[in-house]
């Protein structure tokens, strides 16, 4: 279903428009002074009214990503590839998540410490899901687009990459270089997660498995149409009108 490929282009279209909205009223109101420095995007985002935004935007992209991150995980589970990378990555993409929300809800002016580690957990946990990201890609191939998309999904991390490295190594002397990487770096992961539409656009449905171990009962109903029935490695339900 072509549907579920807008939900990744929604994120990305959403957060970069968000952000750079805050970027657009911090500047209007002279809470910040792009000419002695560019700011950071936490900066921008401190001072009422674009604080207030900036939580949003936090808020509802964080909902998205855990979305997102959730269906990757199934789809990659349906085509067969139930490894430890798959578990993994949606693990640290709900990390991510975790750190996106903190960013939020913790202004850079007020708690700057939890603000930072919502920060480390968005971008370097965030960073390490889109590697494994890019292993299964190359793993599982739901789609003729990944001679493409892979290539272009390792290009962006390994840009990414770079960025986190030179916005850490530029933090103190040169923090106009370290805050315009920091921007740089967000667009990236918008397109990375904007990237998954190629992915998305064939999906149809997904089955929801309970696995419980022990149990040996088989119910089968032949009149109303109705099979539950449960085995030693799980439990299906299944009904048909």
């Amino acid at each position: 279903m072509w549907l579920w490929a807008l939900l990744p282009i929604c994120l990305a279209v959403f957060g970069s428009v968000g952000i750079w909205v805050v970027f657009g009223i911090a500047v209007s109101n002279d809470t910040v002074n792009f000419t002695v420095r560019f700011p950071y995007i936490s900066e921008c985002g401190t001072y009422d009214p674009q604080s207030c935004i900036f939580s949003q935007v936090c808020h509802i992209s964080s909902f998205l990503t855990l979305w997102i991150v959730v269906i990757r995980f199934q789809q990659v589970r349906d085509y067969g590839h139930n490894s430890r990378v798959n578990i993994a990555s949606i693990i640290l993409g709900f990390i991510s998540c975790l750190g996106i929300s903190l960013i939020g809800n913790f202004q850079q002016s007020v708690f700057f410490g939890i603000h930072v580690f919502g920060a480390f957990l968005a971008f370097f946990v965030g960073l390490a899901y889109f590697w494994l990201q890019v292993w299964l890609t190359y793993k599982v191939r739901p789609s003729e687009d990944c001679w493409w998309v892979g290539p272009l999904r390792a290009a962006l991390c390994l840009i990414c990459s770079v960025l986190v490295v030179t916005s850490l190594v530029f933090d103190t002397g040169y923090s106009s270089v370290a805050s315009i990487s920091e921007w740089a770096l967000v667009m990236s992961f918008f397109v990375l997660f904007g990237l998954f539409a190629c992915e998305f656009r064939h999906i149809d449905c997904h089955q929801l498995t309970v696995q419980k171990r022990g149990l040996s009962e088989i119910y089968n109903t032949s009149a109303g149409g109705i099979v539950l029935y449960n085995t030693a490695n799980g439990m299906a339900m299944q009904a048909n009108n």
